[in-house]
């Protein structure tokens, strides 16, 4: 592995005219910029077709693509969207993504270009979406059906459909494959559509020599097709409730935990399987990205259950994870691991060991570093280069809004550490971290651009207002590539790479 250096950035966050970011011109510009200042990783959120709470964490399938990346504007050249029609669509624009204004907008002007795609489209566009339907037909079929059905009840969960739905009787779905036929094809067109426009993006990038570091969650959404798919892998009641629920104990941050409501995994029934579902989903991520960080990775060691009924965190268990089998299994269909460990918070040995035995890079944030001694773990002097380092997660506060509500404390052990007056926190970090041994430094866009607290991208606990920061086209100047890509170099994180002046390629529909 050699030395890189990142930005986190999802593509919601792009700028561009369509009120949420795409992966049309847009996201072409933006690799342009990255690799204009030196950036070889590219880190994403995960890609999941968001739900309630517009969380990339809370998806309605761990296979799928979110349909509001689409570009509008792609879909209007190839002449499946009217421009007037599109233009209304653009014009939900702002700062932030109003994910209240977007949502129907964007679903509005998709279900337009899907049944203009059909009439108007050519038989070259439709053998491309057929190719698709079978390539993907081991997820792409019930995923499909999940989302026509979520449509017809109203956007309920899929424990509260009717039996016959829910228990996926077998002439029950017959009968919703035939008479919601349309939906079907519809979703399947927008996951085709997904699915072309990311790989034109992702060939974009690598012609760059910028890699791509994708996020999967350990858990997933309840209200997932995944679930509803495969209800004998998961801790769930007759009728499709959860038994018991993911989480975390109480600690320093919260006395009552943290309850998150994931239904848990039975390992047992995965474990006689050999991890099937958990390596197709892995190898259908694979097929998005270059490398996978996987969130909450203490979990395979052991992870807290919580009885549903409980409204709190507090009353749960450890219970041990699958470890070792688990890895082993992975190898088997993958070889090497390409994957980096989220093992943040408070880590027991027995996680450690798990992710030393497979040779996984773990997290560092220096967000983290400043509140303890010379021992801190977090502090660059005493990382192992096996390590990816952050100034922040997208679930910290940006390092400028970090700084000024850290106690004085920590700002003046910030400001010794550094060298620095703290001015210029954020680039002190970034310089830090990319001065680092750790074989990958990414900060957020954020960073970069020296924003505060109203730039943040998440606030874990908070139900609304997460996942809406966007960038513009103002804050990516040559001037800010031109300095970030001096200290990439200065830190031996720009090598000679076989990046290419490959043009901008219009998607193959």
């Amino acid at each position: 592995m050699t030395r890189r250096a990142g930005i986190l950035l999802h593509p919601t966050s792009f700028p561009g005219r369509e009120g949420i970011g795409t992966l049309g011109p847009d996201a072409y510009r933006v690799l342009d910029w990255l690799s204009e200042a030196g950036i070889r990783t590219w880190q994403i959120l995960p890609l999941g077709p968001t739900g309630y709470g517009d969380s990339p964490y809370q998806a309605f399938s761990a296979f799928a693509g979110n349909p509001y990346l689409v570009s509008l504007q792609e879909l209007t050249e190839r002449g499946w969207l009217e421009p007037e029609r599109a233009c209304n669509a653009l014009q939900v624009s702002g700062s932030r993504v109003d994910y209240g204004a977007v949502i129907p907008a964007k679903l509005e002007a998709l279900t337009e270009a899907e049944a203009a795609f059909w009439r108007n489209g050519t038989r070259e566009d439709h053998d491309l979406v057929h190719a698709f339907r079978e390539r993907e037909n081991s997820w792409i079929e019930d995923y499909a059906l999940f989302m026509a059905l979520k449509e017809v009840h109203g956007g309920a969960a899929w424990n509260d459909w009717p039996a016959p739905l829910r228990d996926r009787e077998p002439e029950a779905l017959a009968r919703a494959r035939e008479t919601h036929h349309a939906a079907i094809r519809r979703h399947v067109t927008w996951q085709a559509w997904f699915d072309q426009q990311w790989r034109d993006v992702r060939a974009y990038a690598h012609a760059r020599d910028i890699e791509i570091l994708g996020d999967v969650p350990i858990f997933v959404a309840f209200d997932a097709s995944d679930v509803w798919i495969n209800r004998e892998l998961f801790d769930l009641h007759d009728d499709g409730r959860p038994r018991h629920i993911a989480g975390v104990p109480p600690d320093y941050f919260s006395e009552t935990g943290q309850r998150w409501g994931n239904p848990l995994y039975r390992w047992d029934v995965m474990a006689q399987r050999n991890f099937a579902w958990w390596t197709a989903r892995l190898q259908a991520t694979l097929r998005q990205v270059d490398t996978i960080r996987i969130d909450h990775f203490r979990g395979f060691a052991a992870y807290w259950e919580i009885p549903a009924e409980e409204p709190t965190a507090v009353r749960g268990r450890w219970r041990e994870g699958p470890g070792q089998a688990f890895f082993d299994a992975l190898k088997l269909e993958l070889g090497t691991l390409p994957i980096v460990a989220e093992d943040l918070g408070v880590i027991t040995p027995d996680v450690e060991a798990l992710r030393d035995a497979n040779d996984l890079p773990g997290m560092k944030v220096l967000q983290f570093a400043f509140a303890g001694d010379a021992q801190d773990p977090y502090l660059p002097h005493n990382y192992p280069a096996r390590s990816v380092v952050y100034t922040g997660t997208h679930d910290n506060d940006t390092t400028v809004g970090w700084y000024q509500n850290a106690p004085e404390r920590e700002r003046d052990h910030v400001r010794r550490y550094l060298a620095s007056s703290g001015e210029h926190v954020a680039h002190d970090l970034i310089r830090a971290a990319f001065a680092s041994v750790a074989e990958r430094a990414v900060t957020p866009l954020q960073d970069v651009l020296e924003l505060d607290s109203s730039a943040r991208m998440n606030l874990p606990g908070q139900a609304a207002g997460n996942w809406g920061w966007r960038a513009s086209w103002e804050d990516l100047t040559s001037e800010r590539a031109r300095h970030l890509r001096s200290i990439a170099e200065l830190y031996g994180r720009v090598q000679n790479s076989a990046a290419t002046d490959t043009p901008y390629r219009q998607s193959a529909f």
